[in-house]
């Protein structure tokens, strides 16, 4: 019996990964830091200050919304933001409701909250994040495409997804 405890342990422990190890926590300045999720935003100040309100007003285009649904199978999301940061306090509650409405399933995404330096425990190492909020999209390994701080011409968020993942050679504010 002691040894079925052990392993039932092991396992709830080695299956909870990096979240467990490094969950988003408030820094000296109050800003979220580490791996954080949906609950993380609802809790104060950001809920009331700006995640609340922006996925409430969120309309997204339900056409798009449509198409994403099938195209996002398969579909792995690492993310980076940062609380203090006003462009991710537009497109992370946005993010969200687009992938609420899509269906995606959450464990198939890890949002990294980092200070102003674009640091995170060292959680950030190796993915290049020079602006916030920066999405990149992966399939089967390999990287789609990247969204980076706001939407392309105008368009919207759900829109520059279905152009990453549908691999239409989207390219982000910044790329050239």
């Amino acid at each position: 019996m002691k040894k079925l405890t052990y392993i039932f342990i092991l396992s709830i422990f080695f299956s909870c990964g990096v979240t467990q190890q490094f969950p988003a926590k408030k820094n000296k300045d109050g800003n979220l830091i580490g791996i954080a999720t949906k609950e993380s935003f609802k809790q104060e100040p950001y809920g009331s200050e700006w995640f609340n309100d922006f996925y409430e007003y969120y309309e997204t285009d339900k056409k798009v919304i449509t198409a994403l649904k099938s195209k996002l199978d398969g579909v792995t999301i690492k993310g980076f933001m940062g609380t203090w940061c006003g462009d991710s306090q537009r497109e992370i509650p946005n993010l969200y409701k687009t992938l609420d409405e899509v269906g995606f399933n959450y464990i198939n995404l890890e949002l990294v909250t980092v200070d102003r330096k674009k640091k995170a425990k060292g959680l950030e190492k190796g993915y290049d994040v020079v602006r916030v909020p920066t999405f990149i999209f992966y399939k089967d390994g390999k990287e789609l495409g990247r969204f980076v701080e706001h939407t392309v011409n105008g368009a919207s968020l759900e829109y520059d997804i279905l152009q990453i993942v549908s691999e239409k050679n989207y390219k982000h504010a910044y790329q050239k």
